[in-house]
């Protein structure tokens, strides 16, 4: 078969190494890809945001099957549009994403179909939003409707942080995707991640993790878009994963089939676990960044097959193969992320981290001048380790770290704490 993969971060790096295993590849296009993915498929210079000229080069290369990575192709429709060419494609339908391109959308979901989750309401209004803040109190949580890529979201600890963060997103710092706000009851307790593999009728667990969101260690700093992760998340236990698979996904299938939205593709919850059991944050549309680099490591089976599975509505019974080991990934990033990341600046001896035992380096923002590798983004490497548990993937990935030579580079030196205190 030959496969166009739709992205460039490190999720997409990740996905490409999977699927470059596949006896069933033919050949595999990354767009636009990065180094990492240069090295096992061929990039090409397309603007996903072009639909017409990724169904052009799907038709000028015998593209049979397009896996899109990121969220923003998958909530501006390019799925449909490739069905309608005739190509088939792993991940939502536009209406379908609307479970991460609007986050109203969501909590309403959640709310016709007993899905458990924050209470909340929606505001259009700056001054009604401000009237059920200060009724409310703090800590309260205030979100942008749309995509924000991963900056929407506002933990406010105060009442004048709340009223700040309506004004920052009524004022236009998320652009359209500020248009409507949602204020949600603060939950306390653990987050996870968990993934599922959905036909549109069917679902399969497909492994859970723990992302790091603030920039520093012990989880200080603001949040970004995912400095570190582990799989498998310990508090996910089987009985877990059956409450989650019970209570939020069979209902979140059920319920967009209903709204004649079926959901094809990989749905991510990301989950709070308190007292009270799991309540749902957030879903995603797509593979989690950087859970992809952490759960793709442990798959003891080809991704391929379970993808087209999705995209055909023919999903299997049985549960997906998984290694029991851990993987842990730490993300190096640039000096200034999240506000102000700096380029350019060279990386050295990642061929050498990368060869050691057990371990994967993920190219997440990083490009090529002749020789040299330079960064090109905030999160610019995620260097993983396999290990019997969390602790030993701990030691494999912070030692690979050691040996890349890039020293206007950081990273958290804490990746993995929650679950080796937790042991």
């Amino acid at each position: 078969m030959n496969i166009l993969l739709i992205g460039s971060g490190g999720r997409e790096h990740a996905l490409a190494l999977a699927l470059s295993k596949s006896p069933l590849l033919s050949q595999l296009f990354v767009a636009p890809g990065n180094p990492g993915t240069e090295a096992i498929a061929r990039n090409v210079a397309i603007d996903v945001t072009d639909h017409g000229a990724v169904i052009d080069f799907c038709k000028l290369m015998h593209i049979d099957f397009v896996v899109v990575g990121p969220e923003a192709p998958l909530v501006a429709g390019l799925v449909d549009e490739l069905a309608k060419a005739g190509i088939l494609a792993f991940g939502p339908t536009k209406a379908a994403a609307q479970l991460e391109g609007s986050k109203g959308f969501t909590k309403d979901l959640c709310r016709d179909f007993n899905i458990p989750t924050a209470a909340y309401e929606r505001f259009t209004d700056a001054a009604a939003a401000k009237a059920y803040i200060q009724a409310r109190g703090a800590p309260i949580v205030v979100k942008a409707d749309g995509l924000a890529a991963g900056k929407g979201v506002i933990v406010a600890t105060t009442l004048d942080e709340a009223i700040a963060a309506i004004d920052m997103i009524f004022g236009g710092a998320f652009g359209a995707a500020g248009a409507e706000v949602v204020v949600e009851e603060f939950l306390d307790g653990e987050e996870a991640s968990f993934f599922a593999l959905c036909d549109g009728e069917r679902a399969l667990a497909f492994g859970s993790a723990q992302d790091h969101k603030r920039v520093g260690d012990r989880d200080t700093g603001p949040n970004t878009g995912g400095m570190g992760a582990y799989s498998p998340a310990p508090i996910m236990t089987d009985a877990m994963n059956a409450e989650v698979m019970d209570a939020f996904i069979k209902p979140t299938l059920a319920g967009m089939k209903a709204r004649g939205a079926p959901y094809r593709g990989v749905l991510f919850a990301g989950l709070m676990i308190g007292k009270n059991g799991p309540k749902l944050i957030e879903f995603n549309a797509r593979f989690g960044d950087p859970e992809t680099q952490v759960i793709l490591p442990r798959l003891d089976e080809d991704l391929l097959p379970l993808l087209l599975e999705c995209a055909k509505g023919t999903l299997r019974d049985k549960p997906v193969a998984l290694s029991p080991r851990a993987a842990l990934t730490v993300v190096f990033a640039a000096q200034g992320y999240p506000d102000a990341p700096q380029r350019g600046s060279e990386i050295r001896n990642v061929e050498k981290a990368a060869s050691l035992p057990d371990v994967t380096v993920y190219h997440a923002g990083t490009k090529r001048e002749g020789d040299k590798l330079l960064a090109n983004g905030g999160r610019v490497l995620n260097v993983t380790a396999l290990g019997q548990d969390v602790a030993e993937a701990q030691r494999k990935a912070y030692a690979a770290i050691a040996e890349i030579d890039w020293p206007q580079g950081f990273h958290r030196n804490d990746i993995g704490w929650r679950a080796i205190a937790g042991k």
